[in-house]
This record gives structure tokens, sequence and C-alpha cells, in this order.
């Protein structure tokens, strides 16, 4: 099981978002895959060592460097594209949680980031980075 945790400011924005996720989880039978829980930034950097993988809502970017440096675990931590967190489709996220996992194990590097995506506010995808690759390699 993948233990998500996903964090915000305050926790206000990221509850809906959660909700959205949840329901996802529930509506793909996803259930012995995934959990999430969202918690405010500041909680979720003491209790990090209890999920797989954190996942940052994109305005927490203007505090990258003080989540990184001051992690409490070794997971990956991962920032959310902005159009992803407005429209979130759970079997999207899957895949890009899946990949980030995959690319941490490799890198032990944070936060990660998919190649070409190094500026998270300037990601025009709101699929995961494996459908969207697929897509523009369809389109040439």
């Amino acid at each position: 099981m993948v233990k998500i945790l996903l964090c915000c400011g305050g926790g206000f924005s990221s509850s809906v978002l959660a909700n959205a996720i949840k329901k996802g989880i529930i509506d793909n039978k996803l259930e012995k895959n995934f959990s999430i829980e969202f918690l405010p930034i500041d909680l979720g950097m003491q209790r990090m060592s209890d999920y797989n993988i954190m996942i940052c809502c994109p305005h927490l970017l203007y505090n990258a460097k003080k989540i990184i440096n001051n992690a409490t675990a070794s997971i990956p931590i991962y920032f959310l594209p902005p159009k992803m967190y407005g429209a979130v489709d759970f079997k999207e996220l899957a895949l890009d949680i899946e990949d980030i996992l995959e690319i941490y194990k490799k890198t032990k590097t944070n936060p990660v980031h998919f190649p070409g995506e190094e500026n998270t506010m300037t990601i025009p995808r709101f699929i995961s980075y494996r459908n969207y690759n697929k897509l523009k390699q369809n389109s040439l």
C-alpha cells in the first residue's frame, strides 16, 4: 500500500483535493493500493515518516528549500503541477506516484520532478507525465 501525505499551507484547499483523491481511490477500487491523508505542511513535516510519498500543493513552492532541508524522513517530495491540482484525476495521479517512487528510488533527490519539469509552475499538463508524453509523441 502506498500511503500518500498531501500537504498545503493550512490544510484547507488540500482537504478538498484529498476528498477528490479519496473518491478516485474508491471509484477505481484501489483502496488496497493507496491511502491518503492531508495535513498542513507543519504537521506533515512532523509525521512524514508515516508515509511513502509527500505531495505538496503548488503554492508551497515558495517554501520548497525549507521543506526539503527540514524533511524528517527519506521519502519523495513532489510538488503537484497547478493544472493537476485544479482538476485531479486519481488514475493519472496514481501513474505519476508510481513513477515518482521509482525516480526517487534511483536518485534519492528531492524534490522529485520529471525530466523537463524542473519549474513546476510552468508545467502545462493536467494528466500524468507518462500519458502526456504519449500524447506528445502521437501528435508528432
